[in-house]
């Protein structure tokens, strides 16, 4: 039976998919009924939304979880916590538990056991190689048959050229979709941070941005090469950009992810040596910050997501060197990508294009849009509310935050999956008319 409806009146509707960014009324149950400039529905439970905005639920595409193997840094309940009060209604956990998700009892494991730990829709992605070692690729069709939504070597590329090569070219008999992060291991090695002039000052090695772009070209040339789906995952190169860009106008199927991160900070950030800033890939200049942002005004980055990275203290909170890579980040995911719009980097309703629909279309999901028969999977935003993070107050079970502190402006004030409430900020109440 479904459930009554909820009427949210007189607030911004921000949707991609119908191209509306305009004040009205949105009512739903299990799935959206209507969106209308006014709506009349005297029975349903009515949330005035006035001054506030309504955007389909976040999908995020990019999730570390630490469950099964080591939920000291996250689990199913704490990241769909997270998640919730950061917006986010679905999430695709990477493969890298331990064990690695490379087996479809795995993904059998996170589909039966999330549903019943986290408020939000939790999907897999498989392993692209065994214990993502980069030597065998996994059986794309058991893994895809089982639920796997993706394919991804998490952080670790995959060197060997043919075994990337092979893996593409068996992944276009399923249509999967598959996820590699550019980097080059052998450029990349021992490096912390971004190789440039601040880096040399501080005294820490570098990572040189070309690293990423030697990767990135020969992965557009093994997709050209095979007719997959790659997406080039976690971009933050400027020169990147321009051989990517190349390659979609000469019809390669490549799209794009961008860390939020990657967007809003940039390697003065580590400054002081801030492990909670010590990413991988590592905070690039500001010329290549704003590219990047440039790229997902245009079009040419198709994918916002968060890189939720988490670690306990212990791992952060040590000398740079040896600090652990990665941010906590499902909270500050969108109030952070607000940024661009806030500052005119872009428009809004791009911004939540490439956290909404843009995600759905890559992953064949319903949700990700505020359109009639749709899951209602949506959020109610106060774009404007300013506050400062801390980190201490985060859901998730690791604090490790880059914007620890910082002012943000944009808050969640209501999540709902599949017409549920499973998050609320006061002071958005329900009335009865």
């Amino acid at each position: 039976m479904s459930r009554r409806p909820t009427l949210i009146a007189g607030a911004r509707i921000v949707d991609p998919a119908s191209g509306r960014d305009a004040r009205g009324d949105i009512l739903f149950a299990d799935d959206i009924l209507d969106v209308a400039d006014a709506i009349e529905a005297p029975n349903a439970a009515r949330i005035d939304g006035a001054g506030l905005c309504v955007m389909p639920g976040l999908i995020d595409m990019r999730v570390g979880i630490g469950e099964p193997g080591a939920e000291h840094r996250e689990t199913f309940k704490s990241a769909g916590r997270a998640a919730a009060a950061g917006g986010v209604t679905t999430l695709v956990m990477t493969p890298g538990a331990d064990p690695v998700i490379d087996v479809p009892s795995l993904v059998d494991f996170v589909l039966r056991r999330a549903p019943a730990r986290a408020p939000v829709r939790i999907l897999p992605a498989a392993a692209l190689t065994r214990g993502l070692k980069g030597e065998l690729m996994t059986e794309f069709g058991l893994l895809q048959e089982a639920g796997a939504v993706m394919f991804s070597n998490g952080d670790r590329s995959v060197v060997d050229s043919r075994v990337l090569r092979r893996a593409l070219a068996y992944s276009t008999v399923f249509g999967a979709l598959t996820a590699h992060r550019p980097e080059d291991p052998f450029l990349a090695a021992g490096g912390v941070m971004h190789e440039g002039e601040l880096a040399a000052r501080l005294g820490l090695p570098g990572v040189p941005a070309a690293a990423e772009t030697i990767m990135a070209v020969r992965d557009l040339a093994l997709a050209a090469l095979t007719g997959a789906r790659l997406m080039l995952d976690m971009l933050s190169s400027a020169a990147t950009l321009e051989h990517l860009a190349r390659a979609k106008k000469s019809g390669v199927n490549a799209v794009a992810s961008v860390s939020v991160h990657h967007l809003t900070l940039n390697e003065q950030d580590v400054d002081g040596y801030r492990t909670f800033a010590k990413l991988s890939p590592p905070l690039r200049s500001e010329a290549d910050r704003t590219a990047l942002c440039d790229a997902v005004s245009g079009g040419v980055i198709d994918v916002i997501v968060s890189g939720h990275d988490p670690w306990p203290a212990e791992n952060k909170r040590l000398p740079f060197d040896e600090a652990a890579f990665g941010a906590t980040a499902l909270e500050t995911l969108l109030p952070a990508a607000l940024q661009l719009h806030h500052n005119g980097a872009a428009r809004l309703i791009d911004v939540v294009r490439a956290m909404t629909l843009r995600p759905a279309e890559l992953l064949g999901l319903k949700q990700g849009r505020l359109v009639k028969g749709a899951p209602a999977d949506l959020i109610l935003v106060d774009l404007d509310a300013p506050y400062r993070l801390d980190s201490d107050l985060l859901l998730s079970k690791s604090k490790n935050s880059p914007f620890d502190e910082k002012l943000m402006q944009g808050r969640v004030m209501r999540t709902f999956v599949g017409g549920a409430g499973i998050f609320a900020n006061e002071p958005c109440t329900d009335q009865s008319r």
